[in-house]
């Protein structure tokens, strides 16, 4: 069931003159991620096929999901009234799919299955909150408010379900750190970067994935502040059973903020080559904020 519906929103509240125009191309990739939940709901009921509780679950998730992309979707329309999220969307499905019809996890294990949908949760909690504290925009910063409870509430679920079956198939400790650590390194691959692409870049530019996670990331990255890292981490070490407060987690946020810092350094750095180089619409110069 819903947590809150979409007419919910106090659309008339939206403010043009306080849109950060970088973050509407992230909210544009966001939309598209967000709305392709239904897929990952196949994907995991093929998973699950005999788990009746679990398939109702990832339902109402994906219906959660597919209204994020909605509310998102709506909002970047109002941002950018040129754009088309019906249009942008349906490019999007063309070119990126998954394996709807897999009836085993490509994790090796549906515990590291739900250790990866943990990740995911912890990753879009995390980016939601920084969003929403970053835009003074009112009605994004309350779809990034809503979305980013949602999402919390979703690591629960997926945490809930993995303790039920980590009791069943004992993955070991590694094996867990192995899987999570694995998804986490995912976020840069094609599912975002085509976002980017067909949400920002029109049909004749041809995708390229560098240049797509690039200008996504070199955006995303200077909105996370340290509390969110820090935060992040402690769901992290929940979910592969490490506790999620002490020195351990401390040391490690540290580490993963420091890391974050350097990637994100790298991102900008690429998009100034770019756009010496003049490669294009996403390398414009003064297109990305400095880091804070």
């Amino acid at each position: 069931m819903k947590h809150w519906r979409i007419e919910q929103v106090a659309w008339d509240r939206f403010d043009p003159s306080r849109v950060d125009p970088e973050i509407v191309p992230l909210v544009k990739a966001a939309a598209m991620v967000e709305k392709n939940g239904g897929d990952y709901a196949l994907y995991l009921n093929g998973v699950f096929r005999d788990d009746p509780d679990f398939r109702q679950a990832a339902d109402y998730w994906a219906t959660e999901e597919i209204q994020h992309g909605d509310a998102l979707g709506r909002w970047a329309m109002l941002a950018d009234p040129s754009w088309d999220f019906d249009a942008a969307f349906r490019r999007y499905r063309e070119g990126f799919r998954i394996d709807i019809h897999a009836d085993a996890s490509i994790r090796g294990s549906r515990t590291g299955e739900l250790i990866a949908r943990c990740m995911v949760e912890t990753g879009t909690s995390s980016y939601y909150t920084a969003l929403g504290e970053a835009t003074e925009e009112p009605v994004l910063k309350e779809i990034c408010r809503l979305i980013a409870a949602d999402e919390y509430r979703h690591f629960k679920l997926f945490y809930d379900h993995m303790k039920r079956y980590l009791a069943r198939e004992n993955l070991s400790f590694l094996e867990r750190l192995r899987v999570a650590a694995g998804r986490i390194g995912e976020s840069e691959d094609d599912e975002l970067a085509y976002a980017y692409h067909c949400g920002n870049e029109p049909e004749s530019v041809g995708y390229d994935h560098d240049r797509c996670i690039a200008s996504y990331m070199a955006r995303a990255m200077g909105y996370y502040r340290y509390h969110h890292v820090e935060r992040g981490m402690g769901m992290i070490f929940k979910a592969v059973g490490l506790p999620p407060r002490g020195r351990l987690s401390q040391v490690a946020a540290r580490g993963a903020w420091r890391l974050l810092q350097w990637r994100y350094g790298r991102y900008r750095r690429t998009i100034a080559r770019a756009a010496d180089a003049g490669s294009g619409p996403a390398a414009r110069p003064g297109a990305f904020r400095a880091a804070a």
